[in-house]
């Protein structure tokens, strides 16, 4: 028997929030010197923490972000989108930074996307032990390993709080064999086929506590060592965010103790759902509707 949302332990999401503008129908990227036309532009929530917390949210687990919210005038249409959703905001807070416009320009063609980011900050507000316990969260997962470099005492905190971890590996530039103990230290890592080989590029090959799931893209998500899972058909729009989706649907699963296998076949689907709508979180948001409509029904 499937748990009720209200006994179903919550998912703390952390890391930066942005505010993404998605062109699509393009037909190329752009190169120097030159200008090409969209057919659309749409905005919406980003940030690999903001999008798994919003599908987590909208198969009906709760679901919380701690984040600073981009400055104005992107904070109000990046909070509302994302309580849309379902996620739970009272952990995450306003930029205080001056010009805090965090935002990611994501161009998508040919079935894959290229971005330009600007951040602003710090990722995570100070979070405290108890405020985690009071609102019965039972995980942690950390949108990149970005943040976790920035902000190492997350860890610590999980520990205190009693609560599991998780953590995506996101592209950095900066990133050095520093990183494998961060690693080693979390219950389930999710990075992506280009960062597991940037990884191991790197001569590292970090082990964490519990499993490391690799996430492939259109062919879907493996083990290491295991075969490769594929993810339903779905016809793609914008892959933006389909990794940190097929986040929350591993997540979802994981925590519900299902196995392995039925873990990723929840990332893939989750997956697919998002690449067939632009952005990241929109996907999640029809997801949403749909689970309400038919709890309204029965």
């Amino acid at each position: 028997m499937s748990q009720d949302r209200a006994e179903r332990p919550g998912v703390l999401c952390a890391g930066r929030v942005y505010c993404d503008l998605v062109f699509t129908g393009l037909p190329r990227l752009p190169t120097a010197g030159t200008e090409i036309f969209a057919d659309d532009l749409s905005l919406h929530p980003g940030g690999g923490a903001a999008i798994t917390a919003a599908y987590i949210a909208a198969l009906g687990r709760p679901a919380f972000l701690a984040a600073h919210l981009p400055s104005a005038p992107f904070q109000a249409p990046v909070a509302a989108g994302l309580e849309r959703c379902g996620v739970d905001l009272n952990l995450s807070k306003p930029s205080t930074e001056p010009g805090a416009f965090q935002l990611t320009v994501a161009m998508a063609h040919g079935g894959d996307r290229a971005f330009v980011t600007r951040d602003v900050g710090p990722a995570v507000p100070t979070l405290d032990a108890a405020s985690l316990r009071a609102a019965r969260i039972g995980h942690l997962h950390i949108g990149e390993l970005k943040t976790l470099v920035e902000r190492p005492d997350l860890l610590t905190l999980a520990r205190a709080a009693g609560l599991s971890v998780s953590l995506d590996c996101g592209w950095d530039d900066a990133l050095t064999a520093s990183v494998a103990p961060l690693i080693e230290a979390v219950d389930l890592f999710l990075p992506n086929a280009e960062e597991m080989a940037r990884l191991t590029a790197l001569g590292l090959c970090p082990a964490p506590r519990g499993a490391t799931v690799v996430k492939r893209g259109a062919e879907g998500s493996s083990t290491p060592g295991g075969p490769c899972l594929p993810p339903p058909a779905a016809r793609v729009v914008d892959t933006t965010g389909a990794g940190d989706a097929f986040n929350g649907g591993f997540l979802d699963a994981w925590l519900s103790g299902a196995p392995l296998l039925a873990c990723q076949e929840a990332g893939n689907t989750c997956g697919a759902r998002a690449v067939s709508h632009p952005g990241g979180t929109a996907g999640a948001e029809a997801l949403r509707r749909a689970r309400v409509e038919m709890a309204a029904l029965s």
